[in-house]
């Protein structure tokens, strides 16, 4: 990937590509076909793009591994929770915030395709606080 690419043109990439998909499959279908699909769309795009990263999760000495996982992580530095629900909810926003606190990646974008126009399902989280996305 172009290392000029900034933050906000990675993530209107990343919208795009999600975009492309449900264009080309439309809604009513598992979040793991999004998934795959979303993966495969970034790739053709010469996008950097790791799926189903493993979240180790370390708690006053216990530790968790294997116990979450995050979707796809792009370009080392933007997190993609893929959902395909009938409405998205506070707790996949707390999802998202969470990985990105234990992480320490700067953004995470939501993305729900269950939803008949793409862009009514993106919500781009990032800092604590979610941002509607305009585009």
């Amino acid at each position: 990937m172009d290392s000029s690419i900034d933050l906000n043109e990675l993530t209107s990439i990343i919208i795009a590509s999600a975009i492309e998909v449900h264009k080309c499959l439309g809604p009513g279908l598992l979040e793991s076909t999004y998934e795959q699909c979303l993966f495969r769309e970034l790739q053709l795009r010469g996008i950097p793009c790791e799926q189903q990263r493993e979240l180790p999760l370390e708690y006053k000495g216990l530790s968790l591994v294997g116990a979450y996982r995050i979707d796809l992580v792009v370009a080392g530095t933007v997190i993609v929770e893929v959902k395909s629900v009938s409405e998205l909810a506070k707790i996949h926003e707390a999802q998202v915030l969470t990985y990105l606190k234990l992480t320490g990646l700067p953004v995470g974008l939501l993305l729900n395709f269950n939803v008949p126009v793409m862009k009514d399902g993106i919500r781009r989280l990032k800092n604590g606080h979610v941002e509607q996305s305009s585009t």
